[in-house]
């Protein structure tokens, strides 16, 4: 009868070494996904796709290549004032008479009964001198909305990578609460049949059976949880069937363990030269000034040339069907009330507000580049703790599981033992997700794109 009864607690009690070889298989797979290819049946979303669907769907993306092409056509207006200027018009008339008169011994047409006439206008501004700051204004303000276009969609992508990121971790934590769920089942098991097998009493089984339904609850929410992530990756990349596609491992997650990185002043002066939101302020101030030569340059004339060619029917006395002319005007503008004085000091000040703009930003690169190392480092010790505190809780949940099952220990005892396994896969999964987006976050300190590459000036 004992052999038997330890029988069937061994049979019962919690299988811990399959539960460690699914957690480990579940580590290799967050930092090593090469090693683990996916099945070509299934249907795999990489981060790299998932970015590129964004920046090809979602209407933040979109929108920054309409704003680049109103400031294209700006700066081809501010262009067109160094370019010529040709019209032409064209007029048909019909009378109800003609008129015309006798001139010595020749009968001149003074009025038709249809009249045509046709002139072409040439205009050309030979000088202007708002017309030189005005074109740098609008060439620097073409790259300033370039360049902000660009930062646009980089910072897009970063929240795709958060997104999916979190969407990955959501599915982890989901497939540890299913764990969580099994542990208990098991449990439940086990002491179902010491109760059977009378060495237990039944508040071990009440116990065993609140934990059940407890983990059973975990599980529900952890999945609602999964549905809300993907919904919000699903906005992101305006993709709805992205709730039926699996998820990959992204490869920096290894990075984000494993890279060294340079001295910070080294980083720093990198993120200040590469940052595109830093060129963008930088061109910003080039616009402003341009802007304050513009009152100081206004005291100058301006010249202008025009022509115009004529033809008509109706040559009158003249007797010329095709006339023309040619002309130059001077355009000088003493005195406005004081006006360009009072737009150069506004122009000034705002040059002046840009350049401390300028300054500031370089400042907070230098900031947000230590603290996103910091946070790195940080991140890496939370990581190693988090590893620490699972293997020190799967083995107390195995000698655990081992005094229960000599009746050495508890059901409660069990319980907490397997709750601290399933906090500490908890902690681990949330910890890896906390590296990731360290990482994440000095990339984007640093003006790097997701993929640690630089990103390119698009023409």
């Amino acid at each position: 009868m004992r052999i038997m009864n330890k029988l069937l607690i061994r049979m019962s009690r919690p299988n811990y070494q399959i539960l460690f070889l699914v957690f480990g298989c579940f580590a290799l797979n967050i930092l090593a996904p090469e090693l683990f290819p996916q099945s070509q049946e299934q249907s795999v979303l990489t981060l790299n796709e998932a970015v590129k669907l964004a920046l090809t769907r979602n209407e933040k993306a979109l929108l920054t290549y309409q704003d680049e092409q109103i400031a294209q056509s700006k700066f081809v207006q501010a262009r067109s004032y160094f370019l010529p200027q040709i019209s032409g018009t064209g007029t048909y008339t019909r009378r109800p008479f003609e008129v015309s008169r006798q001139v010595g011994s020749q009968n001149i047409v003074i009025q038709r009964y249809n009249a045509l006439a046709g002139t072409a206008q040439f205009n050309l501004s030979l000088f202007n001198p708002q017309n030189i700051p005005t074109l740098k204004q609008y060439l620097s303000e073409r790259e300033v909305t370039r360049l902000t276009a660009m930062e646009t969609r980089r910072q897009l992508a970063f929240e795709v990578c958060h997104a999916y990121l979190s969407t990955l971790s959501s599915q982890y934590l989901l497939e540890a609460a299913r764990h969580r769920f099994d542990y208990v089942r098991q449990a439940l098991e086990a002491a179902q049949a010491r109760f059977k097998a009378g060495l237990v009493s039944s508040n071990d089984v009440t116990q065993a059976e609140l934990e059940y339904a407890t983990a059973e609850l975990g599980i529900t929410q952890a999945e609602g949880q999964v549905k809300n992530s993907f919904l919000q990756l699903s906005y992101l990349l305006n993709e709805p069937d992205i709730i039926n596609k699996t998820l990959a491992s992204p490869d920096f997650l290894i990075k984000a363990s494993e890279e060294n990185f340079a001295e910070s002043k080294q980083l720093i002066a990198e993120a200040q030269a590469r940052r595109l939101d830093i060129n963008s302020l930088k061109y910003h101030l080039q616009a402003l000034q341009a802007l304050t030569l513009i009152p100081t340059l206004s005291y100058l004339p301006s010249l202008s040339f025009t022509g115009q060619l004529r033809y008509t029917n109706e040559p009158g006395l003249t007797g010329r069907y095709i006339n023309w002319n040619l002309g130059m005007s001077l355009s000088w503008n003493l005195f406005d009330g004081f006006n360009r004085e009072a737009s150069y000091k506004l122009t000034k000040a705002q040059a002046a507000e840009a350049d401390l703009n300028v300054k500031a930003a370089l400042r907070r690169v230098e900031v947000d580049v230590q603290d996103a190392l910091v946070a790195l480092d940080n991140q890496r010790a939370a990581l190693k703790q988090a590893t620490v505190a699972y293997n020190i809780a799967k083995k107390n949940a195995d000698e655990t599981a081992e005094l229960y099952r000599q009746g050495l220990t508890s059901m409660l005892q069990v319980e907490q033992a397997n709750l601290s396994l399933f906090e500490a896969e908890v902690s681990l999964i949330q910890q890896r997700y906390g590296l990731g987006v360290a990482y994440l976050n000095l990339e984007a300190a640093l003006g790097l794109d997701p993929f640690g590459q630089e990103p390119k000036k698009e023409e």
